[in-house]
């Protein structure tokens, strides 16, 4: 009896939230949360080179974090959470610099202000999940990919794309329209990935509480 319930602690301390939180991957993810600040400081002070440059460093900390938790064993639960905030939280700094930058192009506003919809969207789903006890599922191959290309996109703008560039006015218009369209369309792709794993977390939770009563 007593090795039963050192196992159900134990189940239990590798259930929480902090257990074994102290790991690379997740300084990463608080390396790029807190590089937002400074990404967007820097743009609005027209430090746009200076800018681009953090912004690739986040993208970099984004590509390694994973990496390093697959490869090294160091795959927490805050992890499995922190990952999808911080980029959140990086897509959202990114599009809100975008719609200051590039206020004058009416596509590039409506365009720009779908991602932000997107995003409130996967908050909102996030926040359901969490508040029935429940933890969002890790990222799909197509959210994976729909990050990667939208870091490559925005850096590109940012660095080319404008008056408000490192190097001005080297993307036209049209084909800075078309880069946000393929962000966009791969990251509607990826919300919809994540519907069937929050659709049967919720009935089996729901399962789960019939089967109490």
């Amino acid at each position: 009896m007593n090795e039963d319930v050192k196992n159900t602690e134990a189940k239990k301390d590798e259930d929480a939230l902090f257990y074994n939180w102290n790991t690379i991957p997740n300084w990463l993810c608080f390396l790029r949360i807190a590089l937002i600040p400074v990404f967007s400081v820097l743009f609005i002070k027209d430090k746009f080179l200076i800018a681009a440059i953090i912004m690739v460093v986040a993208a970099l900390t984004d590509l390694f974090d994973g990496k390093i938790a697959r490869k090294f064993n160091q795959v927490s639960n805050l992890g499995k959470i922190l990952d999808p905030i911080a980029d959140k939280l990086s897509q959202m700094a990114i599009v809100i610099i975008l719609l200051y930058k590039f206020w004058d192009i009416t596509y590039f506003k409506v365009l720009l202000f779908m991602f932000i919809a997107k995003e409130l969207i996967m908050l909102i789903g996030g926040g359901l999940l969490l508040a029935k006890g429940l933890r969002p599922s890790a990222a799909e191959m197509i959210g994976k990919i729909s990050t990667t290309v939208f870091y490559i996109f925005m850096i590109l703008i940012i660095a080319f794309g404008g008056e408000n560039a490192a190097i001005k006015n080297v993307l036209p218009e049209w084909l800075m329209i078309c880069m946000v369209v393929i962000s966009l369309i791969l990251t509607f792709a990826a919300l919809f990935s994540y519907v069937p794993g929050f659709v049967k977390q919720i009935k089996e939770k729901k399962k789960f509480l019939d089967r109490d009563e």
